[in-house]
């Protein structure tokens, strides 16, 4: 029933009324009172007070169209109830038909169509009955004439207050358009703003877990090895602080590019793969690579930054979940692919549960990051072993 506005609309809409009914008032009284009626005090008395009602509806007309509806046909029916002609505060009624189709709920907008049907017919009916009458007691050869002219009078009021209302339903289409627009905008802003966030995540997870898992197998290691040999205490605290210092380089950059979307975040490459080898050997881990065939070019950034985030979490769950033992590494940079295989031994209380379990952001953010350039990747136990393979189109020939 009520629209919400902004105060400086509603003050335009009731100056707009104030200005319309002082208009109305001195053309009511000096152009239809001063010459139409002046012998009916009456009748110039409810001339005059229809004012009121219809420049309430010019003011309600926004905020509240079906209102504004109301009084106009409130003020319609009183001006013919008093057998006025038409005055020129009736134009208030294309006003509101106009509202009720651009601002009026879909109920309202129906309403304004069936009044501009209605209004038409009231019209044709009240301005030719009095003639119809006349017609009948004097000349019955009228009537052909009299149907002829109500017919055009009605098509005549129904062009003139459907166009009212045909205007305002293309300003809704119009405002429903910017809304759709609007909408779909605000939607594309999220789904980028979660795109982005959930990339964030899947690094800093990297990163972090990556890093932290290096720095706790190099402190135990120390901690046992400082009282026999202070010179690998001594290494393992050096690699503790290179990790350390690499991964706070990183978050930096992650966090950058929280504050600025801008921002240029960590970017790892395949060149960058032997420094991860060195810090998961440097933990503890026994590690075996193979690579082949070598890459056949400069693969494209996206896949370098998937195989070294893949294989930066398969080495870390290897260290943290695995049963020691040797991890095998193994890389095929074929033309129109690559294909990655991390195979650690898992212990004998997993193995014999079935593997391990399939949840965890990191595994997660594994899967992601292969379907994001359209590759494939399985994760999970094949016989004693926990397996991750993964297969990264790189869009060369086949």
């Amino acid at each position: 029933m009520i629209r919400p506005l902004h105060r400086y609309q509603i003050v335009t809409d009731v100056a707009v009324a104030v200005a319309f009914a002082i208009v109305m008032l001195l053309f009511t009284w000096g152009g239809v009172i001063g010459v139409g009626i002046p012998n009916d005090r009456m009748s110039a008395i409810i001339a005059v007070l229809l004012v009121g009602p219809f420049s309430a509806a010019v003011a309600l007309r926004r905020i509240s169209p079906p209102l504004a509806l109301a009084l106009a046909w409130v003020g319609a029916v009183l001006q013919m109830l008093a057998q006025l002609p038409p005055l020129p505060v009736d134009i208030a009624i294309f006003a509101v038909l106009y509202t009720c189709a651009a601002y009026g709920t879909n109920r309202v907008f129906w309403l304004g169509f069936a009044s501009s049907i209605a209004g038409a017919l009231a019209i044709t009916v009240y301005l030719l009955v009095p003639t119809a009458v006349y017609s009948v007691t004097a000349a019955g050869d009228d009537l052909v004439y009299l149907l002829i002219t109500g017919s055009m009078l009605f098509i005549a009021s129904v062009f003139g207050l459907l166009l009212a209302w045909t205007v305002g339903a293309l300003v809704r289409v119009g405002i429903r358009a910017r809304g759709t627009a609007e909408a779909q905008r605000r939607a594309e802003a999220r789904a980028r703003t979660e795109f982005e966030r959930n990339r964030i995540a899947r690094d800093m997870h990297d990163v972090v877990a990556h890093s932290l898992a290096v720095v706790i197998a190099q402190a135990d290691g120390a901690r046992y090895a400082a009282a026999a040999d202070p010179d690998a205490a001594a290494a393992s605290l050096q690699t503790i602080s290179t990790t350390a210092r690499s991964a706070l380089s990183d978050v930096r950059m992650l966090l950058t590019q929280l504050r600025h979307s801008e921002g240029e975040g960590p970017q790892p490459t395949v060149t960058e793969l032997e420094v991860l080898y060195a810090q998961v050997r440097a933990a503890g881990l026994d590690l075996r690579v193979d690579v082949d065939p070598v890459p056949p070019g400069e693969p494209p950034a996206a896949v370098q930054i998937a195989v070294y985030r893949i294989l930066q979490e398969a080495l870390t769950n290897a260290m943290r979940h695995g049963a020691g033992g040797t991890v095998d590494v193994s890389l095929a940079w074929l033309p129109d692919r690559v294909e990655v295989r991390v195979s650690n031994p898992l212990p004998p209380a997993t193995a014999t549960a079935g593997g391990a379990s399939s949840g965890g952001y990191g595994l997660v953010g594994m899967r992601e990051r292969a379907q994001l350039i359209g590759g494939q990747i399985e994760i999970g136990p094949v016989g004693d072993a926990f397996v991750v393979a993964a297969t990264l189109p790189i869009g060369g020939p086949a």
